[in-house]
C-alpha cells in the first residue's frame, strides 16, 4: 500500500467496525501533521451507546510505549513520506502475518514523533470497544503469555529486539556477577506482606506463608499501611501467637506499596531473600518459598520468579488459568521485558542487590520497575510450575479499572520502560557498542 499511494498522507483505521469519524477529523490530523512534523498522528475517542458517550482518552507516545497493544485509538494518521523514509533506512516490513503495524510504527518511531492530539475525532459503537481495565477484551492482560498466541508472541518479539538494536538499547546476554552478603542476616528468607484494609484475605496470606516448610529458618513481615477495618487487630492477635510473624507498621502514611516493601526490605528483620505474597493471595503449597530460595541459591540470578494459577476468591480456576512466562529466555528475556507489561510471580529477590535500588513508593508497577532495573545487569531465573494462586475478586486492587485509571497505569509503565532504554543506551555507549556487538554510529 505505502509504495502504491500517491497521497503525502495515509488515514489508517486499524478497525473499521463501529467507527464513527468526526466529519473534520481528516483535516485535523492533517493540519496537525504539517505544523509539528511528525512521522503520525493520533486522536481521543469516544464510546458510544444509546444517547450515553463515555470519553475514551488515550495516552502520549514515548519512546518508552513499546507494548504491541499501544491504545492509538480508531483513527492514525500517517506520513507517507516519513514511512517510506523509515523503510529505506531500516529495511522494508518483514513477511509479517501479525506485526506489520507494530514494525512499521517502531521504525517511524525512531525518528519522527508519533503525537497524539488530544481531541476527541471520532465515536466507536460500545460494543466494539474492549470493557474498561481490560485492555483488547478480557483475555487482552494476558495475552503474550497464552500458549495459543505463541506464534503472533515471536513476531512482535522480534520487531521489538530489532527495534532495540535500532536505538541502541538492546541487552547481549552477559551478566554481572552477584556480589557475596555484606552482612550477616536473621534468617534465610522473609516473605514479605504489604497490607491496607485486607481484614477479608490477610489471614489466608500469612497462614499460606507460615505453613511453608523450608530447611532454613525464616520470618513473615506483614507491613500495615494503617488499616482501618480490622486488619491491624488481627494481624496483631496473629504476631501473638505465632513468632515468625513480624506486624510492621511505618511511621509515614505517605507510602504506597513500594514503599512498604521498602520498609520490609531495610528492616533489621529482613532475611538474605525477600519473596513477594500478595494480602489476597496464597502459596500454591508448602514448598513454594524452599523452591524460589532454591532458585536464589544457585548463585547465578539476583531474582526468581515462578508462575501463578488466576483463581477466583474460592480458589476455583478462571480465564486464562496458568501463568507461567514460557516466553521468557535467558538469551533476550531482558529486551523482551521493554515490551511486555509484566514478569509474573510470585518474586524472591537477594536482598543484598535489592536494598542498591530499592522500590519506588508507587502503588502499581513497582514490581515492574524493580524487574527491569534488575535485569539491566542481573541475571532472572524462572520456576515454570505454578507455586502460587493469584486471586481474583471484587474487592482487590485488580478488578475492572476506569479508563482514566488504566491511563495512569499505562503512562507509568511506558515511562519506566523510557526510562530503561535511556539508561540502556547509556551504557552500551560507555561500551561503545548498541548492545549487539556492533559499534554505535551516529544518527
Amino acid at each position: 500500500i505505502l509504495e502504491r499511494v500517491d497521497t503525502r498522507y495515509l488515514l489508517f483505521i486499524p478497525d473499521a467496525a463501529g467507527v464513527h469519524p468526526d466529519p473534520r477529523a481528516p483535516d485535523r490530523l492533517i493540519h496537525t501533521a504539517e505544523a509539528v512534523g511528525a512521522g503520525a498522528v493520533f486522536a481521543d475517542y469516544a464510546e458510544i451507546g444509546g444517547e450515553t458517550l463515555r470519553e475514551r482518552p488515550v495516552n502520549d507516545y514515548q519512546t518508552g510505549s513499546l507494548r504491541d497493544g499501544f491504545d492509538f485509538g480508531p483513527l492514525i494518521l500517517l506520513s507517507t513520506a516519513a514511512a517510506r523514509r523509515a523503510m529505506r533506512k531500516y529495511g522494508k516490513i518483514p513477511a509479517y502475518r501479525w506485526a506489520g503495524w507494530y514494525d512499521l510504527r517502531l521504525k517511524i518511531s525512531t525518528d519522527r514523533d508519533l503525537f497524539r492530539l488530544p481531541e476527541r475525532l471520532a465515536t466507536v459503537d460500545r460494543e466494539s470497544v474492549a470493557p474498561e481495565g481490560q485492555g483488547a477484551g478480557a483475555g487482552g492482560h494476558f495475552a503474550y503469555v497464552d500458549p495459543g498466541n505463541r506464534p503472533l508472541q515471536e513476531e512482535m518479539e522480534a520487531a521489538a529486539t530489532a527495534h532495540l538494536k535500532r536505538i541502541g538499547a538492546f541487552l547481549a546476554p552477559e551478566f554481572r556477577d552477584l556480589p557475596p552478603p555484606a552482612a550477616s542476616f536473621p534468617v534465610e528468607a522473609s516473605v514479605v506482606i504489604p497490607v491496607r484494609n485486607r481484614d477479608r484475605t490477610i489471614g489466608d496470606a500469612v497462614a499460606s506463608a507460615l505453613s511453608q516448610r523450608t530447611d532454613f529458618p525464616f520470618n513473615v513481615l506483614v507491613v500495615d499501611n494503617h488499616s482501618a477495618d480490622g486488619t491491624t487487630e488481627r494481624l496483631a492477635a496473629l504476631a501473638g501467637r505465632h513468632p515468625a510473624l513480624k506486624h510492621l507498621v511505618p511511621n509515614r502514611r505517605d507510602l504506597s506499596i513500594g514503599g512498604c516493601w521498602n520498609e520490609a526490605v531495610f528492616s533489621e528483620l529482613c532475611g538474605r531473600y525477600a519473596v513477594q505474597l500478595d494480602s489476597d493471595d496464597l502459596y500454591r503449597g508448602d514448598d513454594a518459598l524452599q523452591r524460589l530460595v532454591d532458585r536464589l541459591r544457585e548463585g547465578d540470578c539476583a531474582m526468581a520468579v515462578g508462575a501463578y494459577t488466576l483463581v477466583d476468591a474460592q480458589l476455583r480456576q478462571i480465564p486464562p488459568g496458568l501463568i507461567d512466562h514460557r516466553e521468557w529466555s535467558d538469551a533476550n528475556g531482558r529486551n523482551n521485558a521493554l515490551r511486555i507489561n509484566g514478569l509474573g510471580a510470585p518474586r524472591a529477590f537477594d536482598t543484598v542487590i535489592l536494598r542498591r535500588i530499592g522500590f519506588p513508593n508507587v502503588g502499581y508497577g513497582e514490581d515492574y520497575a524493580v524487574a527491569l532495573r534488575l535485569s539491566r545487569e542481573y541475571r532472572i531465573g524462572r520456576i515454570y510450575d505454578s507455586l502460587y494462586y493469584c486471586r481474583r475478586w471484587e474487592g482487590n486492587t485488580d478488578a475492572s479499572l476506569s479508563i482514566e485509571q488504566t491511563n495512569r497505569h499505562d503512562h507509568y509503565k511506558d515511562r519506566l520502560r523510557t526510562l530503561e532504554i535511556l539508561a540502556r543506551r547509556k551504557m552500551n555507549e560507555k561500551r561503545g557498542e548498541r548492545g549487539d556487538g556492533a559499534p554505535i554510529v551516529p544518527r
